[in-house]
């Protein structure tokens, strides 16, 4: 059998250089196509900011990243002036000229699509589309009111476990959904224990322009919104608890200065994530995670789980995340607690507490049995590319439903 070639549709991390984390969210995709024996390319719209210098600050970095995985001549670049989607196909690309780029798209026996608006012309160079939803509830929500127009794709994949299920909240919108686990590299993500590492912590983003209007109902879609709700965490526990967040407004600095308050520790996102490595030593130097879900997943019950949240498993870190719906293998109680309530939460730190090195390596076998990029990937390839009857994914549950 020859070598397939997948073409990954990344989106926006060339541009955004200084979120390190946003960068493991299609690498893990990437990484793990690679260890089935794949050749893989990366395309991505550049967002240019009309500013010569920092355009070429960020491509460079992005270049240097590339190269460390292994990737560095895999990647089809073309410059974009707008977040618009353009009905044209692009005709100039960076580091490769239009006909190399052509012959790619042309060999490649998948586009395996994060880019929501690409544009239509482009997707009709490849043989074999596959879009990839990771804002399950959300994106279909934005489909069915009109609010983002999607290109036909030949495959629809979703990380969301309750998309496309009887009686979901999500709307199906008309198509035929193929849940996935989103995948985690255990290769670049090793077991690492530490009963001296101190606090539970998380990397977020602390607010956008991010409003859900619901028929009457509108509300404020951010982890902001999220977090406030569980503010007075720390009063229940000893338990140190850390959140670095990206913060840009002075109503940002009042509330950090309220949530320290409370007895929070709070850091800039860019003194831990501003890289890929920083990154990653945060999450492996952590004791565990706490972190909320956006409203929009309480409000779908998608069963969402994080990328962010599977590198603290794959870390052997346990995490302990805000119950995003009923779900027939995301355990709780092992490695990974779910909670809806302030006494929850709490109640979860003391119990990981008690018998820490069981639920770290908890946390390890849930992220090898459940979202190891290899098998993800396999399963996304046997959908994709063999022609296998779309389904629930066939990996089979750890732990029972929780």
């Amino acid at each position: 059998m020859t070598t397939p070639t997948v073409v990954i549709g990344g989106y926006k991390v060339a541009s955004f250089p200084e979120i390190g984390g946003h960068f493991w969210v299609y690498l893990q995709y990437a990484l793990g196509l690679r260890q089935l024996g794949c050749d893989v390319y990366w395309l991505e719209a550049f967002r240019t900011k009309g500013h010569a210098e920092p355009d070429a600050n960020a491509l460079a970095t992005f270049r240097a990243r590339m190269q460390r995985y292994g990737l560095s001549r895999k990647c089809i670049i073309y410059v974009t002036h707008s977040n618009r989607p353009s009905p044209k196909a692009p005709t100039k690309y960076l580091d490769i000229n239009r006909d190399e780029a052509e012959a790619i798209f042309e060999k490649a026996d998948l586009l395996l699509n994060f880019h929501y608006s690409l544009s239509p012309a482009l997707l009709r160079r490849f043989r074999r589309t596959a879009l990839v939803d990771i804002d399950p509830g959300l994106f279909q929500f934005w489909i069915s009111r009109g609010q983002l127009q999607v290109s036909p794709h030949d495959l629809y994949f979703t990380t969301g476990e309750n998309v496309g299920r009887q009686g979901s909240k999500i709307p199906d919108c008309g198509l035929n959904w193929i849940n996935i686990r989103p995948p985690v590299s255990l290769e670049h993500w090793p077991y690492r224990f530490d009963p001296s590492c101190e606090a539970f912590t998380t990397v977020s983003t602390w607010d956008s322009p991010d409003w859900v209007l619901d028929g009457t109902e509108k509300y404020e879609n951010t982890k902001r919104v999220a977090f406030l709700e569980f503010a007075d965490l720390p009063r229940l526990t000893r338990q140190p608890l850390e959140l670095a967040l990206f913060m840009k407004n002075p109503r940002d600095l009042k509330e950090w200065k309220d949530l320290e308050e409370r007895g929070w520790r709070i850091r800039h996102s860019r003194e831990v994530a501003a890289t890929p490595e920083q990154y990653q030593a945060h999450i492996q130097h952590s004791r565990g995670e706490f972190s909320c879900a956006k409203p929009s997943c309480m409000k779908f019950q998608n069963a969402w789980v994080s990328d962010r949240s599977l590198c603290y498993l794959a870390s052997g870190k346990p995490i302990v995340v805000q119950d995003t719906g009923p779900s027939v293998f995301l355990p709780n109680g092992e490695g990974m607690f779910r909670f809806t309530t302030l006494e929850q939460a709490a109640k979860a730190f003391d119990v990981i507490n008690a018998d820490y090195e069981r639920h770290c390596r908890a946390a390890r076998m849930l992220a090898e049995t459940q979202f190891d990029a290899r098998r993800v990937m396999a399963k996304v390839l046997s959908f994709a590319l063999n022609g296998e009857a779309p389904g629930r994914d066939s990996v089979e549950p750890l732990f029972p439903a929780s």
